[in-house]
């Protein structure tokens, strides 16, 4: 298998996006090959949630470490800004056993990030080639398209639930992909937590407004249980129903 696989999971907020990247990760782990296996996790939610749904923290995010080189680059015009990030962002990087995780922290604030943002983006192209897979839990809606931090992308899974909303968020998205400069070589809808006797219904809705569902992942009363109990998501029982939909959902879009 090539490396430098990049799957983003987009969509609505509210749709179940982060905990559908963290049982991602945990499929991809639990894979036959995963021994071999090297992911990197980026969290690109302002929220930061993923840190969580995997069980691990975090010291510094990409966000901390751009406040502070604006802030340095104020002082000294002539700093090496790309230079500088580069050797940060390796420092930042949560290694765990399996897998590796960088969190992308806080948004934009006032002045001009736009260099800043290009690095990032520099980066992140370098840092994924280093990888088997590397699963963005993107913001909630549409900034990581329209801002272009997202490129050269294998797979977009866009979630969303049974509302309107996150129907019409996930046809804007695919209208935004093709408008701007983000390669996405495969779009791919799965509908998350669908109560169950729902599924046909959503799928002739969705349809009607020209989405095809790729994949059904039922509403699981283990996931805001765990969440309630500050439990990762990983480690859900592999009879879990979320988890069984999402092993369907990795052996399809995992596919040369």
């Amino acid at each position: 298998m090539r490396k430098g696989k990049v799957i983003a999971v987009a969509g609505k907020g509210g749709t179940g996006k982060t905990a559908i990247a963290a049982l991602l990760i945990r499929e991809l782990l639990g894979s036959k090959e995963s021994e071999d296996i090297c992911i990197l996790a980026v969290d690109a939610d302002a929220d930061s949630n993923l840190p969580e749904a995997l069980g691990i923290s975090y010291a510094k995010s990409v966000g901390d470490i751009r406040e502070s080189l604006l802030e340095e680059k104020q002082q000294d015009i002539s700093l090496d800004v790309r230079s500088q990030f580069e050797g940060k962002i390796a420092e930042i990087i949560e290694e765990e056993d399996r897998y590796d995780l960088l969190v992308m922290g806080r948004p934009e604030g006032p002045g001009c990030y736009c260099p800043v943002n290009h690095i990032i983006r520099m980066i992140m192209d370098i840092l994924t080639k280093n990888y088997d897979y590397t699963i963005i839990d993107c913001e909630a809606g549409l900034e990581h398209l329209s801002r272009r931090t997202t490129r050269d992308v294998d797979v977009m899974l866009v979630v969303l639930d049974s509302t309107q909303k996150s129907m019409k968020t996930a046809l804007r998205l695919k209208k935004i992909a093709d408008a701007i400069d983000v390669n996405v070589q495969r779009m791919v809808y799965v509908a998350n937590k669908i109560p169950a006797g729902a599924e046909e219904r959503l799928i002739e809705e969705a349809k009607k407004k020209g989405i095809e569902i790729d994949a059904i992942v039922p509403f699981d009363t283990l996931i805001p249980e765990y969440d309630l109990e500050g439990r990762p998501i990983l480690d859900l029982p592999d009879n879990a129903p979320s988890v069984i939909a999402v092993k369907w959902v990795v052996e399809h879009i995992t596919k040369e």
